[in-house]
């Protein structure tokens, strides 16, 4: 069971000791294809990076914060030589000592791609930092497109006990933060 974290974004945003910051390091930008696609929970817009490779999408948190499960949407179908193919995820502290944990080589994806983020014994990651570079697209595409990207963290029992199964409609409309 997964409690989503949010969506990524480009400007802080504080939710209840959460802060994640998505930042793209890319020189150009095309206009309506920036981060803000990546949490906008629509399949059909996406973030397109231009520039040399690898493209990096840097997810910061302000505490130190258990991740379980890093998600991302890629459609080859739709977005042919801008899909990667080959991704690298890496955590840390900062920008300074960040640690390869996952690479992932995808054939012509189509859907959620779920990357667990566990360390060597099978326990969920703690870090400050996710970042996730494009390593590579299909067809030697230069730019690339990602669709969404959702991080997730292990649901912790409450001081009062368990939480409930809750699976009504009402309660699945705000089971995530944004």
């Amino acid at each position: 069971m997964f409690f989503c974290l949010m969506s990524a974004h480009l400007i802080t945003t504080s939710f209840v000791f959460l802060c994640l910051v998505i930042h793209s390091f890319i020189f150009f930008l095309c206009e309506g294809f920036g981060v803000d696609q990546l949490r906008d929970d629509n399949l059909e817009t996406y973030w397109q990076s231009d520039g040399s490779q690898p493209h990096l999408v840097n997810i910061q948190f302000r505490r130190k914060t258990t991740v379980k499960m890093l998600c991302i949407y890629a459609d080859y179908k739709s977005d042919e030589s801008y899909t990667p193919s080959k991704i690298s995820v890496r955590v840390g502290n900062n920008f300074h000592n960040l640690q390869e944990i996952r690479q992932l080589e995808m054939v012509e994806p189509s859907g959620w791609i779920h990357i667990p983020l566990l360390d060597l014994v099978n326990n969920p990651i703690r870090t400050f930092m996710i970042q996730i570079a494009v390593l590579a697209n299909h067809q030697n595409g230069r730019d690339t497109h990602m669709r969404q990207i959702k991080v997730y963290t292990p649901v912790e029992e409450s001081s009062i006990g368990k939480f409930p199964r809750c699976t009504t409609v009402d309660f699945m409309m705000y089971r995530t933060i944004r």
